[in-house]
């Protein structure tokens, strides 16, 4: 250990001795001696850190809310310290922290954006204890202010949306604060003998809730209208952390838990094989084998939440055996393990390179938020997969499944080749099918199919038109269905089918129409009877938008049955032939980049009355026709020779000029009232910067009053900028000191500053 002696020798040193006198001369910094700023500040950090809680789901709030309040206090009161042991330590603290993040940044490589909020979080409490300075202060606002965006990231649901409102009325008098700081403005002393009670000044609260109001509509405005332009989506690809899988699981069995899968008496009940009752929680279409003879309904239940680049059919599974009560996947034997990397989370699909027709890929994550059977619901046709397993199972029918059931909380994420929908190209699709297409996908049980092709032939010859291609087929046998069949009301009003009875001929000849899943059972037959090669599909439609979060809410209740088409050369399309449903399913279209503001007016007109709704739509109509039908209309007068030319140039002159009188006129009406709504120093300070902003000396808004003076001091004459001076200390001392100047001095000031530079203008 050193002793005095000891020391005395190292003073010896000349950088030691250096270091030592650039120590001592060192001045401690100036501290920040607002409370109110500081709790404000910290107030803004905890609604960072419970966001981050909140949205992530995590517990960190629980030690770093008290932990952080005890460093603000520490450091308040040590604010004028050098704290040099202190700091030692919360140095190796930080050491320690960003240790433990490389830790756990390697078990979480597939979405860092909790673990790098930990991280900051950890960092924000270790700063608590040594915030002697206002810099300090802005430090941790910042950070505040990024947790609360990594919140906003993380977050899936509106839970975050009231955090959101909080830190934005906190930070409001914050910033005041933290600019009458940067101002050299120190806190008012409180009087020693008896206060007067203050009154309250209402319209001051009004003007800040009118404020905050409008900022956050500002801001919700901005969010709906600003286009999504493709390089704005940010592909991170969130996954779960890994899943061991015990080594006999594998993807080829569904496992329902509300059904049993085949492995009961098959006497009825078991949800595979005849009369039975839906479950009110899962779906029975996702299973190897799907009983049709079914009755009853779900009760509405979030299952997973999706954010995805385009809304679509969440795609699960496909059928191609008819049973002729259901339907079953054939060719289950053949289905394929996928295994990927040790490094990587990316299983690569095989998909159909050789298919014609554009195509266009979109990213989407799913999060489970209650539990599923061991299905991956996809945009068709998935390319790649970021699954937390070590292999999925990949069928003939191209859907993926997952060798475990998907738990609530568990996220992956699909990169798919979506195909466009070309009619003109799809209508003129060769009608020759390979061998493998005609033996899986035209299979009718011989007992219905001459009586079945029958009917639709007859469908297609009423039609008005001759209906040819197998496209406009598939088109116009949807509508009919439609049209001329119908959903009964009660879940169980139909009655159950017989060992001997089949669901395609009862559903067209005796009940004239089923439930909707029937009907996409039937369209499918149908299409197989008269040689289209078809098939049916499962999976959830795209669910309730949320135009706040971005996600797409799912519900069981939006799983449901339609059909697919093969046209040689471009591969699966699906048709809906379902009551109520678009016969084109939701999918990609030519880009649309206003697509929020129109998902949010439809969220919009959900909540309104239908009359309400009707009339807006009417309006919105009107309008767009008048502007539309104006500008044909000037189009025409220009294409009428030399004469419209000119009379449309004059009339278009004639218009710019009457919309710039407007506007000028608008402008210096807004002007007047803008200053006529301030107080009289808040008046006189605004119409100073408005000379010499014309004089080109404008204000940037991060100066402060006293900066912006001094700087003047260089371009302004001494008359000038002792004007300027007088006035800007005069509002400042009103504005954050509650003195009251003398205003006729001042208008005088301002007057004499008009005219100088009036005099210098001409």
């Amino acid at each position: 250990m050193f002793n005095s002696s000891g020391i005395r020798h190292l003073s010896l040193i000349p950088i030691w001795r250096r270091i030592r006198q650039q120590i001592e001369a060192s001045k401690p910094p100036t501290p920040e001696d607002s409370a109110i700023l500081r709790v404000l500040v910290q107030a803004l950090v905890i609604v960072g850190i419970i966001a981050t809680d909140v949205a992530a789901g995590t517990t960190m709030s629980l030690w770093a809310v008290p932990l952080s309040i005890l460093g603000a206090t520490w450091s308040w009161y040590r604010r004028r310290d050098r704290n040099i042991a202190v700091k030692f330590l919360l140095a190796i603290g930080m050491l320690v922290a960003l240790g433990a993040f490389f830790g756990r940044l390697i078990e979480a490589l597939n979405d860092t954006r909790v673990v790098l909020a930990e991280l900051l979080i950890q960092v924000q409490v270790l700063h608590s204890f040594d915030l002697p300075r206002r810099s300090d202060l802005g430090y941790s606002m910042v950070i505040g202010l990024i947790l609360l965006g990594v919140a906003g990231t993380v977050s899936q649901t509106l839970a975050f949306a009231p955090l959101l409102l909080i830190f934005l009325a906190i930070a409001l008098p914050t910033l005041v604060f933290d600019y009458r700081s940067r101002l050299g403005l120190k806190p008012e002393k409180r009087p020693t003998g008896p206060r007067k009670k203050k009154k309250i000044n209402y319209s001051q609260l009004g003007f800040y809730g009118f404020l905050f109001s409008l900022v956050l509509a500002i801001g919700l405005v901005i969010f709906a209208v600003m286009p999504r332009f493709p390089g704005y989506q940010l592909q991170t690809f969130p996954v779960s952390s890994p899943i061991e899988i015990p080594g006999d699981l594998d993807g080829r069995q569904i496992v329902n838990p509300g059904y049993d899968n085949g492995e009961g008496d098959g006497t009825g009940g078991d949800g595979t094989d005849g009369p039975g009752e839906i479950d009110e929680t899962f779906y029975y279409g996702f299973n190897n084998r799907m009983n049709q003879n079914l009755r009853g309904e779900m009760t509405p239940k979030v299952v997973m939440r999706v954010r995805s680049q385009a809304e679509g059919f969440w795609r699960v599974l496909a059928f191609d055996r008819y049973t002729g009560q259901g339907w079953e996947i054939g060719r289950n034997e053949e289905a394929t393990t996928l295994r990927r990397p040790s490094w990587s989370y990316q299983f690569n699909v095989p998909i159909d390179r050789t298919r014609l027709g554009r195509t266009q890929e979109i990213v989407q994550s799913y999060t489970a938020v209650s539990d599923l059977p061991n299905i991956i619901p996809a945009l068709y046709e998935p390319k790649s997969l970021y699954f937390p397993t070590d292999q999925v199972t990949f069928d003939t029918e191209g859907s993926l499944r997952s060798p475990l059931g998907l738990v609530e909380g568990l996220t992956y994420t699909v990169i798919s080749e979506v195909p466009y929908r070309d009619r003109s190209a799809l209508s003129q699709a060769p009608t020759t099918y390979s061998q493998a297409i005609r033996n899986s996908y035209l299979q009718v049980p011989p007992e219905i199919s001459d009586r079945v092709r029958q009917q639709t032939e007859e469908i297609l010859a009423g039609a008005p038109n001759p209906v040819t291609s197998p496209y406009e087929q598939a088109l116009y046998l949807a509508q009919y269905l439609k049209q001329n069949y119908s959903i009964p009301n009660d879940p169980f009003g139909l009655p159950f089918l017989g060992p001997e009875d089949d669901l395609v001929e009862t559903f067209l000849f005796q009940q004239q129409g089923g439930y909707p899943d029937h009907f996409s059972t039937v369209y499918t037959v149908m299409l197989r009877s008269i040689g289209i090669p078809s098939r049916l599909v499962v999976g959830f439609a795209p669910g309730e938008f949320n135009p706040f979060t971005g996600l797409y809410v799912v519900r069981n209740t939006d799983a449901y049955a339609m059909t697919e088409v093969y046209f040689p050369e471009y591969g699966w399309f699906a048709f809906d032939p379902i009551p109520g449903h678009e016969i084109i399913p939701p999918s990609i279209q030519e880009y649309q980049p206003f697509s929020v503001l129109r998902m949010l007016w439809r969220w919009v007109a959900g909540w309104l009355p239908s009359p309400v709704t009707g009339f807006l739509q009417a309006v919105f109509s009107i309008l767009g026709g008048w502007l539309v039908g104006s500008i044909v209309w000037l189009l025409r007068l220009f294409s009428r020779g030399w004469v419209g030319l000119l009379a449309g140039s004059i009339l278009l002159t004639g218009l710019a000029f009457l919309v710039w009188l407007a506007w000028d006129g608008f402008r210096q009406w807004r002007y007047r009232r803008f200053l006529a709504k301030m107080p009289p120093v808040e008046r006189l300070y605004q119409q100073m910067l408005d000379t010499l902003g014309r004089q080109g000396y404008r204000k940037h808004p991060a100066q402060t009053p006293f900066e912006y003076a001094r700087e003047l001091h260089q371009h302004q004459p001494e008359t000038d900028s002792s004007a300027v001076d007088e006035i800007s200390h005069a509002y400042v001392s009103w504005r954050y000191g509650g003195s009251e100047p003398n205003l006729a001095v001042l208008q005088e000031r301002l007057k004499g500053l008009k005219k100088r530079s009036q005099l210098r203008r001409k």
